[in-house]
This record gives structure tokens, C-alpha cells and sequence, in this order.
């Protein structure tokens, strides 16, 4: 049954009136409200037809299970409660937490770390169970995996979603092991949304990820659109298929396959098989920047939302691992504060997740961050590899690389000259664009002020109400 314009309308509008009045209080929040019921009685605006768009394409059961979950669970009352644990515990609490079901994987990406794992490791189905019901107890609704190849478990994934309905799960998959049964068993379960890797056009997706990678995409992407579930991209940029990627006609392309957001994340050179020949140049990078905007903005029409994790710092404050607002869990039960970062003092199989996020490496993060005034370069490793030196050092972690243990030392030499050469560059591009501190920054309560005096362009807008937790 097709819903009217006038009805959609006034539900949006009942829904911010609920936002509003689960939040109380809170200036801050009551400002960007009214944006939103603004944009909602718009009816050409760019981004309500785009959220139209999806309710129409998506089973029912499934938009219902994302609501619930994604947006009450994890954006109302799991945020309610991150904020008050972040106050009570004085660590970093996240708001999503990253896990490996396994290393194993079917594929063997060119600079990828993870498929040259092999079947080492796995978390057995308590483990998952463990991290999700702390998670919860913390105020966590929202867990991706990633591997390794997650569906190589396929069984205990749905298993664990089918027990916990009520968060949502989110899956980074290579799309070789996706068909009818498991769409037809995602659909039932309506709590699972998925990331399909893919990096361009046939030639520049396979050229890495091998031969009939990119046909297996389209298959599953086709899948994903018949039984309306909620999927987007995972797309890794490389001095390679950075063009590719971010073509506006590639993707339109994606869009129209089904695709309705999308991950950009700049390549890392992590592993000792790693290619820092892959690394974007400066130039490339500085492309990224404006291509992403260029995407987002009312010029673009694409029903499509990107966003990049190494350019669009501003928008979370920095640099997001550590638990500020995610961690990441491998296959052998390792807390590591980013996927990329692959050192450790904890492991779920000793501690729970509550000692992970107040581990010494862990702590080092949440007294560190923001790593860079310039949130252009927020990572302690990419563009301040001397501060993960750093951190390390002090916390005495340890190396948890799973192929061959990489030093901290070895790691950031990869990322040393990028550092220097991305710099002036990063620091050119932020001095010339308007800027907004948020009203409520995820920072220890020591940075809190220290941060508020960072010395900002004369462009910097700051807004004056309380900077507590995050």
C-alpha cells in the first residue's frame, strides 16, 4: 500500500516530537530538531526523498527490526546510556564494537592482511554471545563484523542475531557465500544489514580481489534488492581505483543496484604483506576530500550516502577508535583499538569488556584524543605515527597481528613520509574551509578544555554550550 505524502509527513514529524522529548533538556539537540522537522515538511528536499526512497524498497519486517534497534535502541536509549557509563567508568565507552566471527577467508586480496590468516582462529559462539550481552550492559546496540570472511560462520551469525533481536548487526562481506536461504533467513530475523566490498569497475575490483569477485557482487547485490534488505558499500580507495570509486557514474550505478550508503576507507598499510605503494598520493587525496562533499551536497541527486572515515573527522570528533566511539575484537578474542591497529593488552577470553576499554592501550587513546587539532588527520597512526609509538611504548602492548607480528616501529616507518607530505597539505585544506566544534565532544574531561583552545582558523564557529562525554 503505497503511503501518502501528507501521512509520511506527519509521522516523521511525531517521530522528533518522541526524539525531543526522550532527550529533555538539551539545547543542543532541540537546535538540530528543528532542522530535521524543517527538512521533513520540505517536501523537495534532497535527503527526505532519499529516506522515502528506502522505506519503499525495504521489507517491511526489516525496516520495522532496523527502527527498533537502529534507531531506538542504539540512537536514543544505548546513546542515553554510553553517556552516562563514559561519566561513570571515566574510560571510553563506544557506541558500536567491531568483531572478527573468524580469520578465515575464500579470498586473497592483493595488501590485504586478512586473507593470508587462514582458518587460525575463531571466536566460538559464547564469545560472540559474551561481547554482545556486556555490550549491552554498557548501552551498546549496534555490532559489525568483519574477518576474515564473517559468513564463513554463516550459522552461529544468524544465531547469535536470532538471539539478540533487539540490537542490530552489521556485516563487512566479500558477497561469495550470499543466496536465497540466508536472504530469506535475513529477512526473518530483520536485525542484520550488510557492507558489500567492492572497489570500481570489473577491471579495478578484480584487479585486487581476483577474478569473479565482481560478478559474485552483483549477484548478491541483486539478492539483497529482491528481498528488500538494507545493505551499502565497503569500498577501500588505493592509489589504483580512487578515480574509479568516487566516478559520480560509478556511483549512480551502485544506487541503482540497491546500495544506499557507502564506507570510503583510505588504504592502510598494515601487515608485513602490506603495499604502501597503494597508499592515495596527496594529490588524490586531496580530491577525496571535495569528491565526497561534492556527493553529499544538494548539487548531487544520487540516492546515495558516502561517508569517509579519514576526511570526514570533523564530523566525529577525530580519530573514533580506542572504544570512543568503536573497538575492534579479531578472531583470536584480541581488543584492539582500531581494525587497523593490531596491538593489545586484553583479550575477551580473560576480561570483560568493560576491562578491555579501561586496558592501558585503551587509556592511552581516550587521554590522547582528538590526536590533531586538524581533523583531517585524526589518526595516531596514518598521519601521527609518532604518537602510536608513543601510546604503545607506554602501555606495553603487544603485537596481535595474526599472519606475522608486525612492531609499532615497523608499522608506522610505512606511514612516517605520508605524515609529512599529507601535513601542509591537510592544514592548507582545513584553514580555508568554516568550522563547528559540537556542542558535545567524546573527549576525557582533561581534554575537554584543552581542546577548546586549539588555535582554529578565524572561519572557526564555536558553539557555546557544555562539552561533557561525547
Amino acid at each position: 500500500m503505497q503511503i501518502s505524502t501528507k501521512l509520511r509527513t506527519e509521522t516523521y514529524l511525531k517521530l522528533v516530537d518522541q526524539a525531543e522529548k526522550f532527550w529533555g533538556k538539551d539545547g543542543a539537540r532541540k537546535d538540530k530538531l528543528d532542522q530535521v522537522r524543517a527538512a521533513f515538511k520540505d517536501p523537495d528536499n534532497r535527503w527526505v526523498k532519499f529516506i522515502n526512497k528506502v522505506v519503499d524498497e525495504t521489507d517491511p519486517h526489516v525496516a520495522k527490526m532496523t527502527m527498533l534497534n537502529l534507531g531506538y535502541e542504539a540512537f536514543f536509549r544505548g546513546t542515553k546510556m554510553i553517556r552516562a557509563n563514559r561519566e561513570k567508568y571515566g574510560c571510553n565507552i563506544p557506541w558500536l564494537i567491531l568483531f572478527d566471527p573468524t580469520s578465515a577467508c575464500n579470498m586473497h586480496c592483493q595488501g590485504c592482511w586478512s586473507g593470508t590468516y587462514g582458518p587460525k582462529h575463531d571466536l566460538s559462539f559464547e564469545d560472540m554471545d559474551k561481547i554482545v550481552t556486556q555490550g549491552k550492559e554498557l548501552g551498546v546496540y549496534l555490532y559489525m563484523m568483519t574477518g576474515g570472511e564473517p559468513l564463513v560462520r554463516k550459522k552461529d551469525v544468524l544465531r547469535l542475531a536470532e538471539k539478540h533481536n533487539d540490537v542490530e548487526f552489521s556485516i563487512f562481506d566479500n558477497s561469495t557465500l550470499i543466496d536465497e536461504d540466508f536472504c530469506k533467513e535475513v529477512v526473518r530475523l530483520g536485525n542484520i544489514t550488510f557492507q558489500l566490498s567492492i572497489e570500481g569497475t570489473p577491471d579495478t575490483n578484480d584487479a585486487r580481489r581476483g577474478i569473479g569477485h565482481y560478478d559474485a557482487v552483483m549477484k548478491a547485490m541483486d539478492l539483497f534488492k529482491k528481498y528488500g534488505i538494507v545493505y551499502g558499500t565497503s569500498i577501500c580507495y588505493t592509489r589504483n581505483n580512487i578515480e574509479a570509486v568516487t566516478d559520480p557514474k560509478f556511483i549512480e550505478f551502485i544506487a541503482e543496484k540497491g546500495a544506499r550508503f557507502g564506507f570510503f576507507f583510505h588504504y592502510m598499510p598494515v601487515g608485513n604483506n602490506a603495499v604502501p605503494e597503494l597508499m592515495p598520493t596527496v594529490e588524490q587525496r586531496r580530491k577525496m576530500v571535495d569528491q565526497i562533499r561534492y556527493l553529499r551536497s544538494d548539487k548531487c541527486d544520487i540516492g546515495f550516502f558516502p561517508m569517509d572515515f579519514q576526511n570526514d573527522g570533523e564530523a566525529v570528533g577525530g580519530c573514533i577508535a580506542g572504544g570512543r566511539n568503536y573497538f575492534h575484537i579479531n578472531s583470536s578474542g584480541d581488543a584492539e583499538p582500531c581494525v587497523f591497529i593490531h596491538f593489545s593488552n586484553t583479550n575477551i577470553h580473560t576480561h570483560s569488556i568493560l576491562e578491555m576499554l579501561q586496558s592501558p592501550l585503551f587509556m592511552e587513546y581516550h587521554k590522547g584524543q582528538p590526536f590533531n587539532k586538524n581533523h583531517l588527520r585524526p589518526c595516531p597512526m596514518l598521519e601521527n605515527p609518532e604518537l602510536l609509538r608513543e601510546m604503545v611504548a607506554r602501555s606495553g602492548a603487544h603485537g596481535t597481528n595474526e599472519e606475522s607480528e608486525e612492531s609499532v616501529e615497523h608499522l608506522c616507518s610505512k606511514c612516517d613520509n605520508y605524515s609529512k607530505e599529507w601535513g601542509p597539505v591537510a592544514d592548507d585544506i582545513w584553514a580555508r574551509q568554516k568550522h563547528y566544534r559540537k556542542a558535545y565532544e567524546n573527549y576525557a574531561k582533561e581534554n575537554i578544555e584543552s581542546a577548546e583552545k586549539l588555535e582554529f582558523p578565524e572561519t572557526m564557529e564555536i558553539k557555546k554550550e557544555e562539552n561533557r562525554g561525547a
